[in-house]
């Protein structure tokens, strides 16, 4: 496009930029909902801050070598990765939104039990057919769609990974403790 270097200079610039802001805010989340969230949350709820603080970090650290490993070795074309991301967010978390929003009958135990269920079958299929942790020659089944259960590849197998969350969510539910009548309220307002 016969370009001025200067002009290539602050595309170039403009799309780091973006790229790193993105990452930054990523990371801050991921930390923020292991620290916070899962381990002030649910496991230990009477940690220090500075305990709270070091937990971040931490999971800061884990996420950047796992995010490191899968840009060196991604486990397909970006539209690949893509599916597969969309995929396992379809298994685990939409089901439990969903549920969330538009049902009374769904507890906290029934959607922990439903998000697990789909998130591990959507793995399991995944790595199944892809390797575990999409490292080259531990496919456990060839990938093809001969293979396939009910010819689903694995990048879209989100879609049964959902279908089983909403499953094993109203199941689990039914079998445990109704939903307080505070929560209930909420969300029928």
């Amino acid at each position: 496009a016969n370009l001025p270097g200067w002009v290539i200079g602050l595309i170039a610039a403009g799309g780091l930029a973006a790229a790193l802001s993105t990452a930054a805010g990523l990371l801050l989340a991921i930390s923020s909902a292991v620290s916070h969230d899962l381990i002030k949350g649910s496991i230990n709820p009477a940690i220090t801050e500075k305990g709270e603080l070091l937990a971040a970090r931490i999971s800061m650290a884990v996420a950047i070598v796992v995010a490191t490993y899968l840009g060196a070795n991604p486990p397909g074309f970006a539209a690949q990765v893509v599916a597969l991301a969309f995929g396992i967010a379809a298994a685990s978390l939409f089901p439990a939104l969903m549920m969330g929003i538009f049902s009374t009958k769904v507890n906290k135990e029934g959607a922990i039990a439903g998000m697990l269920a789909g998130l591990l079958s959507t793995l399991l299929y995944i790595f199944s057919y892809k390797g575990f942790l999409f490292i080259p020659g531990t496919e456990l089944l060839a990938n093809t769609p001969d293979n396939w259960f009910l010819g689903v590849s694995p990048e879209a197998f989100g879609a049964l990974g959902a279908l089983l969350n909403f499953v094993v969510a109203f199941v689990v539910s039914n079998m445990t403790a109704p939903v307080p009548d505070d929560i209930r309220q909420m969300v029928e307002d």
